[in-house]
């Protein structure tokens, strides 16, 4: 019970920084990619997460910014 508690901890977490760095039109896309591939959807997220740490991301990320991320993946 403890580590599941943990988890959603977690899983907020990311939830509440994701809508913090992207903007509400790729939020949108990224939630209709995890509808369709979780996993692309996760790794997505984890690497926005990591460039938001590490300082790379100015302002908010675009939808078209998000797209030309999953191009490049």
């Amino acid at each position: 019970a403890e580590q599941e508690s943990k988890r959603e901890a977690e899983a907020q977490m990311r939830r509440d920084l994701l809508a913090t760095v992207l903007d509400s039109a790729a939020r949108e896309r990224l939630s209709r990619i995890a509808l369709v591939s979780p996993s692309r959807s996760s790794q997505i997220e984890g690497i926005l997460l990591r460039m938001a740490q590490s300082g790379q991301l100015r302002g908010r990320v675009s939808e078209q910014q998000l797209i030309d991320l999953l191009e490049q993946v």
